[in-house]
């Protein structure tokens, strides 16, 4: 009996001792700080258990906190200057590409015709392109021979002037005896020979850019024209949806806008240089069409355009005669005058209406910030800047 009973209080032992064996060696897995991570996986298991998902949301952040009011004001400032230096960057590039959407602007009335008149929008594009690319073609084609011969008669001149430089009896002799131009020429090409061909090569790369850079617009400008309309419809789509109607009209009223005038503008410059060509035909000034067509590409320039290109032709009046020069200089004048006053007014001002006043400090702050692109551009977006005014700021201010 003894020896029975013995057994089971043997086994009874070691079971125990087992168990506090297994509970020393779990304590000592166990760090000091995992008794809060076990209590949560238990109520997590709890949880799971009793909902039979992922349990039920805890209370949502609190915004206003002001941790969380100093971390979105961080954040913000941080996009704002990402943002910000992203622009300044990319400016050249940002500058291309407005160009061409502009242009785009201003070419889609002419394909939205070509469209009403059963032409598939693809062809009209296709249509509208060939031609500002035959009008570039005319240009350099009128441009190209007279400045080759130009350039050929200055290299077969350079003897006969370096031959009259040595010569003291000439005028030029005497300048060159008295002003030593021979001797500081000669000195200028051997010293600074270096300089020169540095020169050179910034000038091959300003033309290479330039080039580039017209590329890229026409391309870019081709890709605007094709998908206007969805741009405008994805442009649009970004507006809620209770204000969309009032931003389509005036949307599509700032499109009309820029197509009016760049459309005005084009009739316009078109006026300045076939009556430059009829000017300097009639009065004998070589070459009349490079000119006529110089005068055009200037004029697309508002306000300043016209009055440059008057100047440069009034200049090569002056090879023919003085008081033909001066007549070309009243020409202009005059021309100057009826475009401002009579020509403008009755192309662009149903389109744009925007003041003369308006017009000239938009041209002289679109230059200053962005050269020949800002005066390009700065009538149209002072006109949709007055419409946004009208349409938004003045009405709110009249009905407060």
């Amino acid at each position: 009996m003894s020896s029975s009973r013995q057994a089971p209080e043997a086994t009874e032992i070691r079971a125990q001792e087992e168990v506090r064996t297994q509970d020393d060696e779990a304590r000592e897995d166990r760090a000091p700080g995992d008794e809060p991570i076990r209590e949560a996986l238990g109520t997590a298991a709890e949880v799971a258990e009793k909902t039979g998902g992922l349990g039920t949301p805890g209370r949502p952040v609190n915004w206003r906190s002001p941790f969380m009011i100093g971390l979105t004001g961080a954040f913000g400032v941080a996009v704002a200057y990402g943002l910000t230096e992203l622009v300044i960057r990319a400016r050249s590039v940002l500058i291309l590409i407005g160009l061409a959407m502009f242009i785009a602007v201003g070419l889609d009335p002419i394909v939205g015709w070509l469209v009403r008149h059963r032409m598939p929008r693809w062809a009209a594009v296709i249509t509208v392109i060939a031609c500002a690319l035959a009008i570039a073609a005319g240009f350099l084609a009128a441009a190209i021979p007279p400045l080759a011969s130009e350039a050929t008669a200055l290299a077969h001149q350079i003897p006969h002037y370096m031959h009259t430089l040595q010569d003291r009896n000439s005028q030029l002799g005497k300048l060159n005896v008295r002003y030593h131009v021979q001797q500081r020429l000669t000195s200028l090409v051997t010293s600074r020979g270096g300089s020169l061909a540095g020169g050179v090569l910034g000038a091959g790369a300003l033309v290479l850019s330039t080039v580039s850079a017209i590329v890229a617009i026409m391309v870019l400008s081709v890709y605007f024209l094709a998908g206007l309309p969805q741009i405008k419809m994805f442009a649009y789509r970004l507006v809620p949806h209770s204000r969309r109607p009032r931003v389509i009209l005036i949307g599509d009223e700032i499109f009309a806008k820029v197509g009016g005038y760049v459309l005005g503008n084009f009739i316009t410059s078109v006026i300045a240089g076939l009556g430059t060509y009829i000017w300097l035909l009639a009065w004998g000034v070589p070459y009349p069409l490079l000119l006529g067509m110089f005068v055009a590409i200037l004029d697309l320039i508002p306000v300043i355009g016209s009055t440059i290109g008057g100047i440069v032709v009034s200049l090569v009046a002056l090879t023919v005669s003085l008081p033909v020069a001066l007549a070309t200089l009243a020409f202009y004048i005059g021309y100057r005058l009826a475009e401002d006053y009579l020509i403008v007014p009755r192309i662009m001002g149903r389109t744009v209406e925007l003041p003369a006043i308006v017009s000239m400090v938009a041209v002289l702050i679109g230059g200053v910030l962005l050269g020949i692109v800002g005066a390009l551009v700065a009538i149209p977006v002072a006109a949709a800047i007055r419409l946004l005014l009208y349409e938004v700021a003045i009405r709110r201010l009249d009905n407060s």
